[in-house]
């Protein structure tokens, strides 16, 4: 396992890496708790699959970004420590799956050499930055987002304020009104605005979908550029301050910001200002237009000449799948890949077509399709031949006939029902019987395995969650049929309603009555939205009331879509949240490990990266005492507030020799001070006196019981 060592060139990185095969050596002998190391692993990557002693590895690509060197390299990887699968998430990542423990170290250390990471792609983190695939190319949008995606991605990656929160936080940006990065159902969503001649963003903060979804709250209708940075991380620190820790399904900022409010939350945002390292941050825009790449790949190349056999197809494919670019003479084409799985023997071809006839440049979606940027549009025919080649010119790019849908019960552990099988079967029917949807992007189609929504069926216009359904003694996969979802524009966006609970293989005949309906009965140029809100849930529900009845089950339809045994209900332990049960010991030597990075950090002139490692330390010293008397610990700020009542307060721990009255004076300097030498050399003293002072409490206790 110690082989990639020599090969990686950042030392950051191999530190990384060389951490994560320690711990993993440490699990493995019994060292490390089973919970504590889970958090340890989905920080970096790796989730455990629905199937035992394998994982899944998320590959992170900030805002779907991947270039035809980079791609090479997840297909080599793919290869050599997976199936040749690769899977594309809507959050524009690529999974592979049934992937060794032991051998990930090894495995990132080979992303790396093509600057490829897996770190925060899982857990508590700061997740994946999405950003609107026609970023950069987008004929609406009023600059490009892309350098700012970027940079806030280079920014949270290895911050210490994100490491170990609550729950996982998501950031997006949209690329203009119409709003594609779904900005509303985002811990921070960003909309590209410009006043005054001035480049800034609608900002929105706490949406989110699962089973209580909520609208994100517009907090800025204009914010500066250089004010977003600094923002991102001041919110990032909120959250982890007071956000939940110990109740999984309150753990969300929108949970927070409902309790908090908007004004109390941006107030505390405004307050920590202080503590950071720039109170402004400046985006440097250069080097991210792949189109001059493309000019000068393409200056003297000639047009290989091609044949198209079937015209009207290939017409029909330009309709729903090129796309025109603000960059005159080039094209985007957009490839639907069926549940956003493809194979390694398709994508090395696909990445020697975009660096050889390209910009060698291509974005993963939201909607988990694929997305060649800065093609020369003389070009077309000879990519459509290629691209026919590779099975990849199906027409329906973003269309309804483009249905989004997570894994489900195929390798997730909180899948309820088969989400990919009803996905394949419900494209099947709108290609065969109707063929209109292939041209339709006013209709939305998503499928979702449980209610934690990663396949977005709650912001859909027709959308199924996995369930199941009692039939007398047995149980049959089900779905519940939710309608009335979708973007707006600008920010603004609806969640769905939930409709009805069918059996799963009734979902064909769902589909077909709502389309059936919506045919017979829409008025003129009526949208479906518009028509959902004429007819009515109730009325929806009536026409579909048939279809709900458990009395008459067949035998097929206690199985689930993919499968000939019957269904069993079974639901692992789900880690999208990095669940942590702690132990004390465990806590106390995590808070060393803290101190550490903060010694670190301040050694590197990293003066608020260490501030914040001794800020850490200090709150989980406290956490570890608490919890050996059994007390709560929901929130930092509580942890804070209660150390002091329980043990300074009751004279059983003494603060002098630290620069604090109290704990909370103690702790909260941190807000208190400019990210200085000084303050970072003291406060890491403090938290170095605390840490000791409570090791040799705890072991007095110890002794005395």
């Amino acid at each position: 396992m110690q082989s990639f060592r020599t090969e990686i060139e950042n030392p950051v990185v191999e530190k990384d890496i060389v951490e994560l095969e320690r711990k993993i050596r440490l699990f493995r002998d019994g060292k490390i708790d089973e919970e504590r190391f889970r958090s340890l692993r989905l920080a970096r990557g790796v989730y455990g699959q629905r199937q035992p002693g394998v994982q899944m590895i998320r590959i992170k690509l900030p805002y779907g970004k991947v270039t035809g060197e980079q791609l090479h390299r997840i297909a080599d990887v793919s290869d050599e420590y997976s199936t040749g699968r690769l899977h594309i998430t809507t959050r524009q990542d690529i999974q592979i799956h049934y992937v060794s423990l032991e051998r990930t170290p090894e495995l990132w250390a080979q992303l790396e050499k093509d600057d490829v990471t897996i770190r925060e792609a899982c857990g508590n983190t700061v997740r994946n930055v999405t950003a609107s695939e026609t970023a950069g190319v987008d004929i609406n949008e009023v600059f490009d987002v892309t350098p700012y995606a970027h940079a806030t991605f280079q920014h949270m990656l290895r911050n210490p304020v994100g490491q170990e929160m609550g729950r996982k936080f998501k950031i997006s940006f949209s690329s203009s009104d119409e709003d594609t990065a779904l900005s509303y159902m985002h811990d921070l969503g960003f909309i590209p605005k410009i006043e005054n001649g001035k480049r800034g963003f609608k900002v929105l903060l706490g949406g989110g979908l699962g089973s209580q979804p909520r609208h994100a709250d517009v907090i800025y209708e204009f914010l500066e550029e250089e004010r977003i940075i600094p923002l991102i991380e001041g919110v990032v620190r909120v959250f982890d301050r007071y956000g939940e820790r110990a109740k999984r399904m309150k753990a969300r900022m929108k949970f927070l910001l409902k309790d908090m409010g908007a004004e109390e939350f941006i107030r505390l945002v405004k307050e920590e200002q202080k503590a950071l390292s720039h109170k402004e941050y400046a985006i440097d825009t250069d080097g991210f237009d792949s189109h001059a790449i493309a000019l000068k790949n393409l200056e003297h190349i000639e047009i290989p000449e091609v044949e198209i056999e079937d015209k009207e197809t290939y017409e029909q494919w330009k309709r729903t799948n090129v796309i025109p670019q603000k960059q005159e003479g080039f094209v985007a084409i957009g490839i639907k890949v069926l549940l956003g799985d493809f194979y390694t023997d398709k994508a090395r071809k696909l990445a020697d077509l975009i660096k050889d006839y390209a910009g060698n440049e291509l974005r993963l979606s939201l909607r988990q399709n694929i997305l060649l940027r800065h093609v020369r549009e003389d070009l077309l025919p000879f990519f459509y031949v290629e691209l026919g080649k590779l099975g990849f010119t199906d027409a329906g790019y973003n269309t309804t006939a483009d249905i989004t849908a997570c894994p489900g019960t195929d390798t997730c552990n909180l899948g309820i029902a088969n989400s990919t099988g009803i996905a394949e079967v419900l494209e099947g029917v709108l290609k065969e019987e109707y063929p209109e949807y292939l041209n339709n992007k006013d209709v939305a189609i998503k499928i979702s395995g449980c209610m934690n929504a990663c396949g977005q069926h709650m912001m859909a216009h027709i959308g199924f969650q996995g369930m199941s359904i009692r039939s007398g003694k047995l149980v049959a996969p089900a779905l519940q049929v939710l309608l009335g979802g979708g973007v707006l524009g600008n920010g603004n966006g609806r969640f769905s309603d939930k409709v009805i609970k069918i059996p799963s293989k009734r979902g064909p005949n769902a589909l077909r009555t709502i389309l059936d309906d919506f045919k017979a009965n829409v008025n003129g140029n009526e949208t479906f939205l518009d028509y959902y809100d004429r007819q009515g849930k109730t009325y929806f529900y009536d026409i579909l009331k048939p279809l709900s009845d458990t009395d008459n089950l067949t035998e097929d339809e206690f199985k689930d879509w993919g499968h000939t045994e019957n269904y069993k209900q079974e639901v692992g332990v789900g880690e999208c949240a990095g669940v942590v049960i702690d132990l004390v010991a465990t806590l106390l030597y995590e808070s060393e490990e803290k101190i550490d990075n903060a010694d670190e950090s301040i050694k590197e002139q990293r003066w608020a990266d260490g501030i914040y490692h001794s800020y850490s330390a200090l709150v989980n010293t406290a956490k570890a005492l608490l919890l050996s008397e059994n007390k709560k610990t929901n929130t930092h700020a509580g942890i804070i507030k209660q150390f002091q009542e329980v043990f300074v307060d009751e004279g059983k721990v003494r603060l002098d020799g630290t620069n604090g009255g109290t704990f909370s004076d103690l702790v909260y300097q941190i807000n208190k001070n400019e990210p200085s030498e000084d303050f970072a050399t003291k406060y890491l003293a403090d938290s170095r006196t605390f840490l000791n002072r409570i090791k040799a409490y705890r072991e007095q206790e110890l002794v005395a019981s």
